[in-house]
């Protein structure tokens, strides 16, 4: 068997690799990494160098392989979103189908498909709700995917899944969530209060308790890269992914609220609480914990003590490596 991987270099594939190496069930697997901008090097990885956008480069990527798994994206970058998010996926999609070896597409893709917290559901969000992309290229090259690979099954019968994660949290990520000095991701505290009082939030060392377009605490999706991490382990050669679509998440949402109140608990840390046009939801995980047999380890309360416990290291510098 061989496995080809995009995105190997990213936050998810570094914590992938290890895991794949040492599962019993992978014993004997060979591994190709497609690499356009960043290279692994690692002496259980073999490299194909070139754009996904060339589908030279794919059909060459896709000889002799057996299983592929897409990790690789781009988020607010409107002169990548398609030669990444559309065109990248077509051209394997096209070599997969073509192939003689290829068994089982993976795809990673994410829960700005639904649109998260930019759009209110009266109901959990299953694998059945509606798609609906919040602004911006990211979510709609998500949906973009999603369909993409339903219609590949549908007009050739491929074997594929997708897995469908939230906001992916590794190491102190979750603590710069949470930070007015050096912010991780949305929202942007810009877009909701002034600079003076981002300031004095900086000063105290408060954390937001964000509430939602009704005024109740904001509950929000998020996974740990390692429970994500089992997920695909699990996916990969299942019989049982065949054809599905798996919201991979927590088992409950974050409850901004249950948040402040661990910190103010732990570490005596102020929490400032802020009106959001947002709206909480629930991604619900059911169908993967039926039919992959797959639970999520780090709930809320673990999310916060590995990231306020994480220290780093003078070789293990905070990068983010996409704008968004």
């Amino acid at each position: 068997m061989k496995l080809l991987i995009t995105g190997l270099t990213g936050k998810v594939g570094s914590s992938f690799l290890p895991g794949f190496l040492v599962a019993e069930k992978f014993s004997g697997w060979s591994l190709r990494a497609l690499c356009n901008n960043r290279v692994i090097e690692h002496p259980a990885v073999e490299v194909v160098r070139g754009s996904l956008a060339n589908a030279q480069t794919v059909y060459a990527a896709l000889d002799g392989v057996t299983h592929v798994l897409h990790m690789a994206a781009v988020k607010e970058s409107p002169d990548l979103a398609i030669d990444v998010g559309v065109k990248g996926l077509f051209n394997l999609l096209e070599a997969f189908r073509a192939s003689k070896t290829a068994k089982q597409f993976v795809l990673i893709g994410g829960d700005c498909s639904v649109g998260h917290i930019f759009h209110p559901y009266d109901a959990p969000i299953t694998e059945n709700s509606p798609r609906r992309a919040y602004p911006g290229c990211y979510a709609l090259t998500k949906v973009i995917e999603e369909v993409m690979l339903e219609q590949y099954r549908i007009q050739y019968g491929i074997n594929a899944c997708c897995l469908r994660a939230p906001w992916i949290m590794e190491k102190d990520d979750f603590r710069h969530v949470l930070s007015f000095r050096d912010q991780f991701g949305g929202p942007a505290w810009s877009e909701l209060l002034p600079q003076e009082e981002i300031a004095r939030h900086v000063e105290t060392g408060a954390i937001p308790l964000l509430r939602d377009a009704g005024g109740a605490s904001l509950k929000r999706n998020f996974i740990h890269v390692s429970d994500l991490v089992s997920a695909i382990l699990l996916a990969l050669d299942n019989p049982s992914a065949d054809g599905e679509l798996f919201n991979i998440a927590m088992d409950v949402p974050v409850d901004y609220a249950g948040v402040a109140a661990q910190l103010k608990t732990s570490h005596g840390l102020p929490a400032v609480e802020i009106s959001t046009p947002y709206h909480s939801n629930w991604l619900d995980n059911t169908k993967a914990r039926m039919l992959l047999g797959w639970h999520p380890v780090v709930d809320a309360e673990l999310l916060i003590q590995r990231a306020w416990a994480y220290s780093r290291a003078p070789d293990d510098p905070r990068r983010v490596w996409y704008p968004g």
